[in-house]
């Protein structure tokens, strides 16, 4: 069985893809969940240092 070569094509979609939509978002869904949980820990056991 012979596979099918992706082409220069799909692999420029596919890069412009990760790099304009999957990146942004992931970055974004990361540090957003983090300052959520940050935010959470504050509500239950207070502000750092008290």
């Amino acid at each position: 069985m012979s596979e099918q070569q992706p082409s220069k094509g799909d692999e420029l979609k596919l890069f412009i893809f990760l790099t304009v939509f999957l990146a942004p978002i992931l970055s974004i869904a990361i540090i957003g969940g983090y300052g959520f949980v940050v935010w959470m820990l504050q509500l239950l056991m207070g502000p750092p240092g008290v």
